[in-house]
């Protein structure tokens, strides 16, 4: 496979192999993931010996919600490029982009750009300690790779597990940062309070994504607002994930509660280069009191797709399409596992969903599923982020191989074969040393 040749050359060259955790090859199917792509367009990739899959897996990391190379968005780009990425001037997109991100959220006021989501949750966290004049934060959930986050790890090696994903490992950190990052779990008040109670200095943020799988408990979120009021901390909602994909904005408009801070990337451009931090007017002008500035925030591509990707979402009522086909998939997955007596748990939001194999041998079990689900034609694995692109007729024709696959995992349970089916070493999850 020329594409297992191109990332054993990788991981040589590029620590880690790739620039994204979560595109590793051994997160998937180690030794016989495609790895590469020639091609994508649509819900099609093409690897680089020419083999054509149908993706029905995360599309992205979740940034395509449009489905591959949308015509349209590339439209836009084209268009900008056309008329130069970069100049001394500044490209008026993103004023225009600026009304609409505040059109759809009325409780912002003003907008700050950058071009990934990691490096925009640093701008919002930099945002509330320069508001707030205060260093702690109080968070729930994953929020990236940089120091404010990882810092939960200088005191206590495993305080992120439990957040989306363990073993992040704080080497490179200042040891300064200890105690500044402070983790709660989704749906526990009592956790938030308790650090609130310890530090009676005061936090600056609260940062948390709104909602992910597990919906919130009645009055949770209205409770973390209220205390974010009460000691003055920056409620920072994290739609870096969700925002895009259950309504043309961030899922908090339907949860009910506003943030302080919202924190876009992925949805909002198609899987271009482009993420935005909006805010409250009082709020987002501690960004003048602090030096958050870069080149490449400022080129055209950016703002050129996202508003295109946004106009488009809009208009085509994108939202109520990705549930759709993300319900469809779920109960899917049910049934075909009901009917060949395979245990398995199916959770998230529709357009966020993923199913897990209620075995000793789980990983071992996923791994299965997506080197047959591959031998089949499909990108697979036991996550899915449904597109625009995706139609009933591919969730059909891929639910018709996940019963055929199903029926084989139940048979390797009975059988107590599992190991010995797969073709190369099981997936590993987390973060973990390469070499």
């Amino acid at each position: 496979m020329k594409g297992q040749d191109l990332y054993k050359r990788a991981k040589r060259l590029i620590p880690g192999g790739t620039q994204l955790l979560s595109k590793r090859p051994e997160m998937f199917l180690p030794e016989q993931w495609p790895s590469y792509y020639a091609k994508a367009q649509g819900v099609e990739v093409t690897d680089l010996d020419g083999k054509r899959y149908v993706d029905m897996s995360i599309m992205g990391v979740g940034g395509c919600v449009l489905g591959y190379a949308d015509p349209e968005v590339d439209q836009a780009v084209k268009e900008a490029v056309d008329c130069g990425v970069m100049c001394t001037l500044n490209a008026p997109e993103e004023v225009d982009l600026a009304e609409l991100l505040c059109e759809l959220h009325p409780w912002a006021g003003m907008v700050r750009y950058a071009r990934a989501g990691g490096e925009a949750m640093s701008m919002a966290v930099r945002i509330a300690r320069a508001y707030t004049k205060r260093d702690k934060v109080a968070f729930s959930g994953y929020h990236g790779w940089t120091d404010w986050y990882l810092a939960a790890n200088l005191g206590e090696d495993d305080a992120l597990d439990g957040q989306l994903m363990s073993g992040l490992e704080p080497s490179g950190v200042p040891r300064g940062l200890r105690g500044t990052a402070l983790p709660f779990h989704y749906n526990r008040i009592d956790q938030l309070k308790a650090i609130v109670d310890a530090n009676q200095n005061g936090l600056a943020a609260i940062v948390m994504e709104p909602q992910r799988g597990q919906a919130p408990s009645p009055g949770f979120l209205e409770e973390v607002r209220d205390i974010a009021n009460e000691v003055g901390a920056v409620l920072i909602f994290d739609e870096i994930t969700t925002g895009f994909r259950m309504t043309t904005g961030g899922i908090h408009l339907l949860l009910g509660v506003n943030p302080d801070i919202a924190v876009f990337a992925k949805a909002m451009s198609n899987g271009y280069a482009m993420a935005a931090v909006i805010g409250t007017e009082p709020v987002m002008q501690a960004a003048q009191s602090t030096f958050i500035s870069s080149t490449n925030w400022t080129e055209r591509i950016g703002p050129a797709a996202a508003l295109a990707t946004i106009r488009k979402y809009r208009r085509e009522n994108v939202a109520e399409h990705l549930k759709c086909i993300g319900n469809l998939v779920m109960k899917g997955w049910g049934e075909a596992a009901a009917a060949a007596g395979l245990k398995l748990h199916v959770d998230g939001l529709p357009s966020l969903n993923h199913f897990g194999v209620v075995h000793k041998e789980e990983g071992a079990l996923t791994t299965l599923f997506t080197q047959m689900m591959l031998e089949k034609g499909y990108l697979a694995y036991n996550q899915f982020k449904p597109s625009y692109a995706h139609q009933v007729r591919h969730v059909e024709e891929y639910l018709s191989c996940v019963k055929e696959t199903f029926l084989f995992l139940a048979k390797a349970v009975e059988k107590d074969n599992i190991s010995s089916c797969l073709k190369g070493p099981a997936a590993r999850r987390g973060f973990y040393r390469l070499t």
